[in-house]
């Protein structure tokens, strides 16, 4: 590492295709600064999300090639890191060095190819899905940022694609009745979809195994649908829902299908952190739904949660439409890169010390978050999934 004034903070332009965002938008290096951290960003990085080169300057940033961003940073800022980036990761990592320090979404629990390549490379990697979800680590919490960002889509593309209007309107040529939307998963996104779907006037309803969020879905003017499928113990000690085995889904199918048939549109947001999203709708309870209804499922890039979901795609079945759509807080960079920033931000500053990078391995917060360090799988649930400490040659 370099002297205690003189930690370089790299900020490369996003590789994944369709990547909108930027890791670290110009409003968000204040902080950075003050504890004595250089910025050094790829010439273009901002461009996509709406932050122009001149205001990365402006304060105080220099601006780069590609190349010369990963030379020169003792630590490099990603929203997706190479286990999040399949397509063009594999070409980032070959960029990184050993000592380095990299940090981003990392996929590090469905990706442990990536990370036995970083260990191998001698790269500290910490990932942004890895954040605890306890008080002091909240402003740090990306995963919740960009959830916020993806429930509000979601609603958005569902009044869009669906052949009637959200609100009820009284009109000289009638009255036009309600849309009735269906939330399934009452978290961050679930939460953002039905607070956006109320706000445009549909009769919203939200569903969630974890019957400990009946209070908030109410708070927010929807119905709690309320099935009886003894669901104790569905969430884990970070507040995310538990996999709760497939004879607990096939039961909750059956009981779901009755009040799918009765939506205009379901916007499904369930999921399990480093696992395949649970199948809540299958091809039978599509069948039942209403012609004209329409199914955005967000958990598409996870395998979605309805049975005909496919990725990125828009499915159709007995003039039901399932949206797949992928990577929604890129839909809107603009504001996804002003919370990520402000989450790594943070992260980052509360990993330097008198201007150099400590991992403290006592603290939760990087002991939940370091993946690799000092050429080894240092994650207990990442070695469980790669079943070694150490990479393979890159």
């Amino acid at each position: 590492m370099n002297d205690a004034i003189s930690l370089v903070v790299g900020v490369p332009a996003e590789s994944a295709p369709g990547e909108r965002r930027v890791a670290l938008v110009p409003g968000a290096m204040a902080v950075l600064a003050k504890g004595g951290l250089r910025l050094i960003v790829e010439r273009g990085a901002g461009d996509a999300a709406g932050f122009p080169d001149a205001e990365y300057i402006e304060k105080g940033a220099s601006i780069a090639g590609r190349q010369e961003v990963f030379r020169s940073a003792d630590v490099i800022l990603q929203v997706r890191g190479p286990g999040a980036n399949p397509e063009s990761g594999w070409a980032d990592l070959q960029l990184l060095r050993r000592g380095q320090t990299a940090i981003g979404f990392g996929e590090p629990l469905t990706s442990p190819d990536v990370g036995l390549a970083l260990a191998e490379r001698g790269v500290n990697f910490l990932a942004m899905e890895l954040i605890p979800r306890i008080t002091r680590a909240q402003s740090m919490d990306a995963l919740s940022s960009m959830a916020t960002i993806a429930g509000y889509k979601a609603a958005l593309i569902a009044a869009d694609s669906l052949p009637r209007m959200f609100p009820m309107l009284m009109t000289a040529a009638g009255t036009v009745a309600p849309a009735r939307v269906l939330v399934i998963g009452a978290g961050v996104a679930g939460l953002q979809a039905i607070a956006t779907a109320r706000r445009l006037g549909a009769v919203v309803s939200g569903y969630d195994i974890r019957a400990a969020v009946k209070e908030q879905v109410e708070s927010l003017g929807a119905r709690f649908v309320e099935l009886e499928l003894g669901s104790s113990g569905a969430e884990d000690k970070g507040g995310y829902a538990r996999d709760m085995g497939q004879a607990f889904y096939r039961k909750q199918q059956e009981m779901l299908a009755g009040v799918l048939a009765q939506q205009n549109a379901v916007i499904t947001t369930a999921a399990v952190p480093g696992k395949k999203a649970p199948v809540l709708i299958t091809s039978e309870m599509v069948r039942r739904m209403m012609p004209g209804s329409i199914i955005v499922d967000i958990a598409a890039e996870r395998g979605g949660n309805c049975e005909l979901t496919r990725p990125g795609e828009v499915a159709e079945s007995g003039g039901v439409r399932i949206l797949g759509p992928l990577n929604l807080p890129s839909a809107i960079p603009y504001h996804a890169s002003q919370l990520y920033a402000r989450n790594i931000s943070t992260f980052l500053s509360y990993l330097v010390k008198d201007g150099r990078l400590r991992f403290d391995r006592e603290d939760e917060i990087v002991r939940e978050t370091l993946v690799t360090a000092g050429g080894e799988v240092v994650h207990p649930r990442v070695r469980e999934v790669t079943g070694s400490t150490t990479g393979s040659a890159v």
